[in-house]
């Protein structure tokens, strides 16, 4: 059974169609390549599937059920997270405190910093990220911010990660590093829909 499932995906923008009856499909433990040239709707798509964007028309399902209009945050709790090209973090704020934004352990108002940036440690150890959790995001590289987003998405219980043009900005050795880690997360069955225009990335990573 697919873990999500678009059927007939339509979307126009003052009368402009950015996409028209688009169709796929994404197994649980999956790579599934996005690609397309510029104009073609691979943002749209997955503006769509993050929930920042409803669909004109047609029909997401995941785990078997109809997903209707929802936030960003609501899809995140679905299990379906998106790291765009432009991260979303706050630069003057911890490693810790990113990965746990809106979600920091403690009672009630008060936040519990020594759990907080042990369970980060833990998620970015997970990625072989070797940095300390109390380090400002500002002072990492642009493949160690990405690995920041990347364990935010494990600490939701991410099923789907959509990582749009993931190597855009890396050095080939940071994208064999990004590789290993989505080869990683497929092992545990967690599925990635990978936007590329690298086509030469895709036959060395997507399913």
């Amino acid at each position: 059974m697919a873990l999500l499932q678009a059927t007939n995906i339509s979307k126009r923008f003052l009368g402009v169609a950015a996409l028209q009856d688009v169709s796929f499909s994404v197994r649980p433990g999956e790579v599934h390549a996005l690609l397309g040239e510029n104009g073609a709707g691979k943002s749209t798509l997955l503006k769509i599937l993050a929930g920042a964007y409803v669909q004109d028309s047609g029909v997401l399902e995941f785990e078997g059920r109809s997903l209707g209009p929802q936030t960003p945050s609501e899809r995140q709790r679905e299990g379906i997270v998106t790291v765009y090209q432009e991260f979303n973090l706050m630069p003057n704020m911890s490693v810790a405190e990113n990965v746990f934004i809106g979600r920091e352990p403690g009672p009630g108002y008060f936040v519990d910093w020594n759990a907080m940036r042990r369970a980060a440690k833990a998620a970015i150890g997970r990625l072989d990220l070797n940095v300390d959790p109390a380090t400002a995001v500002s002072a990492l590289s642009v493949a160690e911010q990405q690995l920041v987003e990347i364990a935010r998405a494990l600490t939701i219980n991410a099923k789907l990660i959509i990582l749009d043009e993931p190597t855009a900005a890396l050095s080939d050795r940071e994208v064999r590093k990004l590789h290993a880690v989505v080869r990683d997360l497929r092992s545990h069955d967690i599925s990635v829909i990978y936007v590329s225009h690298r086509l030469v990335e895709v036959p060395q990573i997507c399913d």
